[in-house]
């Protein structure tokens, strides 16, 4: 079948078995060359024996914490997440990277598998812990990665959907179509108080708890292991929309489980942590309003002094530096978008803000590396694919 991109409203449907093994096999690279050539801004990874539970394992920053564990510090990882397979049509990019993850780690003599199932659910916990038990023992690090716009809970089996919206007033603010680079309003209404809700029972701390409980209670985590769950915070030009928004206020729950899952875990010498990462283009934020404007001017600035980052080195930066040192910030929490909030970086963004106009072109952002990276995600825009001839949607 011949595969070509499809975007609908700025979301993209398909998916391209070979792009998407270009995508995980340029992190592989980089990886393995920064660990051949390491730096101070890059230090060598620790390659002592690990093993590691990724609850989201199959795209973005879950993606790449799997190859920098699993291929920078040749870790045994477990892999869960809940992909479409391939049919009459292609799967979903998460289970083509999946698939090319596992093929490269057992060239490699490395352990990979993946669960892919509904994370959420007891059945997939249940099925976790038994795969734990049989093959690797104990799992020394548990990264939550989880994202997903739905949830049932597993207790109640009500489905949850999280909204993305501001709380208590309407909120307006420029953002940019992604295809024609023009400058446009957005305009929000406000969530109600279910909709609040929703949105932290889907994205807050409560399935992170969840985990935390049931593998201590099946005896499947090592003495001193740790946790990291990711979130963000962003910049206050994007705070109405965002961390004072709906998906702020569920990632404020997700941040104060920490206390909850320490207080757990210490009798085993555990940690957890949140990293605060920096705004990159994954599949979700891509169509989130004002967002992709601010990241586009974001990577522009941050090209510009020579400190943009994907996520793949973000997540090497992460276990190479951050986690090792337990860095972080007055709050317990890992600060990896400290590049992205340097006062320098914020104040250039926002004079740039201040110069645009609804109805004109964006012309000081890099909107082309925004489109190229969602692209990307997908398994499109590589120069060195012919997306004309035909593939083989179940060989990647």
């Amino acid at each position: 079948m011949v595969v070509q991109e499809k975007i609908l409203r700025n979301v993209c449907l398909t998916a391209h078995p070979t792009g998407c093994r270009e995508y995980v096999e340029n992190e592989i690279k980089f990886v393995e060359d920064t660990m051949n050539n390491s730096s101070d801004r890059y230090p060598l990874l620790d390659t002592k024996p690990l093993n590691v539970l990724i609850l989201g394992c199959s795209t973005g920053y879950g993606l790449s914490s799997r190859i920098v564990t699993g291929i920078g510090q040749k870790a045994k990882t477990l892999g869960v997440c809940y992909e479409r397979t391939p049919s009459n049509k292609p799967a979903t990019p998460g289970w083509y990277n999946t698939k090319v993850f596992e093929e490269e780690a057992e060239k490699r003599g490395i352990y990979a598998k993946t669960i892919n199932g509904d994370a959420f659910s007891d059945g997939v916990k249940k099925e976790v812990c038994d795969l734990i038990k049989k093959d690797l023992g104990k799992i020394d690090l548990v990264i939550y990665s989880l994202a997903s716009p739905v949830r049932s809970d597993p207790k109640t089996g009500i489905m949850y959907k999280s909204v993305l919206k501001p709380i208590g007033k309407t909120y307006s603010e420029l953002s940019v179509n992604t295809k024609t680079k023009i400058l446009e309003k957005a305009i929000f209404e406000p969530a109600t108080e279910e909709q609040v809700e929703a949105t932290r029972k889907v994205m807050g701390g409560e399935d992170w708890k969840l985990w935390m409980d049931y593998l201590i209670e099946n005896d499947v985590v090592s003495d001193g292991f740790q946790t990291v769950a990711y979130s963000y915070i962003g910049p206050k030009i994007t705070y109405p929309i965002y961390r004072e928004g709906t998906i702020g206020k569920a990632k404020e729950d997700l941040e104060s489980s920490v206390n909850y899952i320490n207080s757990l875990i210490s009798k085993k010498g555990g940690k957890a942590f949140i990293s605060v990462n920096k705004a990159l283009v994954t599949r979700a934020s891509a169509v989130i309003p004002v967002v992709p404007l601010y990241t586009a001017i974001l990577y522009k600035v941050m090209e510009d002094k020579g400190i943009h980052e994907g996520c793949i080195e973000q997540m090497y930066r992460l276990y190479s530096s951050k986690l090792p040192k337990q860095e972080t910030d007055n709050e317990g929490r890992i600060r990896l978008d400290d590049w992205e909030m340097k006062e320098d970086v914020q104040k250039a963004v926002e004079e740039i803000w201040k110069t645009l106009n609804e109805g004109e072109e964006l012309v000081q952002g890099d909107l082309d590396l925004f489109r190229s990276d969602y692209s990307h995600l997908h398994g499109f825009g590589y120069k060195n694919i012919d997306y004309s001839k035909d593939v083989d949607l179940e060989r990647p």
